[in-house]
């Protein structure tokens, strides 16, 4: 049977494909105001200003590819049994070929309702453009797929469950920043091998029984995969 590998990762694992992260140097809210793009109340303000943000970011995220890394982590799925959580709303993952995947934030490609049943159903967007009229069966207009602050994250308990079955954890390219995610690298089995793959992972505020690979995403998961594979 294979050993069961739970891959956590972050804004730097898509970094290297060109998708600009959040809170680094040039990043999305240097443009925009977390409460104008990313809230319940901004969507209900302005879901116009909404919809352009979010149709800008799924049309770069269309004109990006998978990154070496993305493409280290699907063929693991040879040797080891692996689930990948990521914070990320791209889908550069399952590009990749990973098989499965849980978005813990939401998924940009998709669309969901914006009336009060908005995990009944997700609707696939064609292209890279929501518009005022794209509709949800119930004739509410679609929003995207996307974890607001302030919104619940539908799918923690699911990841929270894989995270406490690893065998072996690796957590990539996140600031361990954003909660309840963050949270989930203290629920692990104590007999979990647990690494660590970011630039600044001596600087973060993790357990001891990480075992630290202070390099890029790509880089680290080369390392990564020798460990592995040996």
């Amino acid at each position: 049977m294979k050993k069961k590998l739970v891959v956590f990762s972050g804004a730097g694992m898509s970094a290297e494909s060109g998708v600009k992260t959040f809170r680094g140097e040039d990043g999305l809210w240097e443009n925009y105001r977390i409460e104008e793009v990313a809230t319940p109340e901004a969507w209900t303000t302005d879901p116009e200003l909404v919809s352009r943000f979010y149709n800008e970011r799924r049309k770069q995220i269309i004109e990006c590819s998978p990154n070496e890394g993305h493409r280290i982590i699907a063929s693991l799925e040879n040797s080891y049994e692996v689930l990948v959580i990521t914070q990320n709303i791209d889908d550069l993952h399952e590009r990749a070929g990973s098989s499965k995947v849980i978005h813990l934030h939401g998924n940009i490609r998709w669309a969901k309702s914006s009336g009060p049943n908005q995990e009944a159903a997700y609707y696939p967007i064609n292209g890279w453009e929501l518009t005022q009229k794209d509709q949800c069966q119930e004739g509410y207009r679609l929003r995207p797929h996307v974890v607001w602050f302030g919104e619940d994250v539908p799918m923690y308990s699911q990841a929270l469950q894989l995270v406490q079955e690893a065998e072996i954890f690796v957590v990539i390219g996140t600031s361990l920043l954003v909660y309840p995610a963050a949270g989930l690298i203290h629920y692990l089995n104590p007999d979990c091998d647990a690494y660590l793959i970011d630039p600044n992972a001596d600087q973060l505020a993790i357990p001891k029984r990480f075992k630290c690979l202070t390099q890029t995403a790509v880089n680290g998961l080369l390392e990564m995969k020798k460990i592995l594979t040996s």
